[in-house]
């Protein structure tokens, strides 16, 4: 993905007299797999494309097409558009890569080749070692919370004990990272991984508030700033994970990337022409009108997604969707939930309210006066 913002594959792209912002040509994306040796054949480069589109990863701009095809269609990365689902397997992968770039950057460190019974490990530590790391480095609070990190970086399959005996603890126990997150992959790896899981399994997608079975520890949707353009993040300690996923736990309490530093996070516009204060949208006289939508949802969802905060705004709205059907648009601002007043909530915590809450959805927007 970034190769591709680098080489000005990914840019904003005209349409039937629409922009779509941070988007490829499909067939332009199959040439440059052959051109950079990612892919032998058109043929195995749309295999590929279609694996990414499978995993959650790019999809077309409209989401018209489930197959990726190799014509003059755009398509998007989910990372460019806020929509990439954030599961708790991927939070955890996330703060495993960015824990391991962090500790094989920095001198004298703790991962080490190291010998246990003549057997020689790889990114080898100690438990209690990687404890004093961790509370040193600020990256948890205190060593119980540092060992429950390191409970759930081994029940994830990123780090493990040397001879697969022992859970993680804080003691001179043996352990390893699994994971060699700097071995540098090449796309056709992903033709050699199974299928990809069955729908019932598989994350919300982007317009799907509600899942099939509902997690409520776990909203779905991943932050959209309001600037489109790549900015460069470092990764910050302590930083709020937690309040961008809407989970209290002590795991991810770090800045994750899926990348190696310097991080790039993509986040399309607002839909919005400028912010809207609450204050402004409730004065007396205000060029807003209030509408009451009932929307029932579907197998999958209800087919909108939720932006911003303080009021917050509807993104994007899902034309064949159960939302469009009851009257939903873009830019409406949330009034309540359920009968709910939720003005004063953010994003994730709106999302978390319908998500946890009956099929049967009832809202109020407010929607400006044309």
């Amino acid at each position: 993905r970034l190769r591709l913002h680098d080489g000005k594959l990914i840019k904003d792209r005209r349409y039937h007299l629409r922009t779509y912002p941070n988007c490829f040509v499909a067939k332009e994306l199959t040439d440059w797999l052959i051109d950079h040796k990612e892919a032998p054949d058109r043929e195995t480069g749309i295999r590929l494309m279609q694996k990414l589109m499978d995993h959650y990863i790019i999809h077309h701009v409209c989401d018209e097409h489930s197959d990726y095809k190799d014509a003059k269609l755009l398509y998007r990365f989910r990372k460019d558009d806020g929509t990439f689902p954030l599961s708790k397997d991927v939070k955890v992968f996330m703060r495993g890569q960015s824990l391991y770039e962090k500790l094989v950057s920095v001198e004298e460190s703790i991962l080490k080749v190291r010998e246990e019974n003549s057997v020689k490990y790889q990114r080898a530590f100690l438990g209690c070692e990687m404890i004093d790391w961790l509370v040193q480095e600020g990256e948890v609070e205190n060593r119980k919370e540092a060992v429950e990190l390191g409970r759930a970086l081994l029940e994830h399959g990123i780090i493990q004990h040397v001879s697969n005996r022992h859970h993680f603890f804080d003691s001179d126990i043996l352990y390893q990272f699994w994971i060699n997150f700097r071995r540098r992959r090449r796309l056709t790896e992903l033709l050699n991984e199974n299928s990809s899981r069955a729908l019932s399994e598989s994350p919300d997608s982007p317009f799907c508030l509600r899942k099939l079975n509902p997690d409520p520890g776990n909203t779905s949707f991943l932050s959209v700033q309001t600037n489109k353009e790549i900015k460069i993040v470092s990764a910050v300690r302590r930083s709020s994970i937690t309040s961008l996923t809407g989970n209290s736990n002590p795991y991810f309490s770090t800045t994750p990337t899926l990348v190696f530093p310097p991080v790039a996070e993509c986040n399309p516009k607002s839909v919005l022409k400028r912010p809207v204060t609450n204050e402004e949208l409730l004065s007396p006289g205000a060029p807003y009108i209030k509408k009451t939508l009932t929307i029932v949802g579907d197998a999958v969802g209800w087919g909108f997604v939720v932006r911003g905060g303080r009021p917050c705004h509807i993104q994007a709205v899902d034309p064949g969707g159960p939302a469009a059907a009851a009257g939903m648009k873009v830019c409406q601002f949330v009034f309540s939930v359920n009968g709910m007043y939720v003005l004063h909530l953010d994003y994730q915590t709106i999302s978390s309210l319908i998500m946890t809450g009956p099929r049967t959805l009832v809202m109020e927007v407010m929607e400006a006066i044309e």
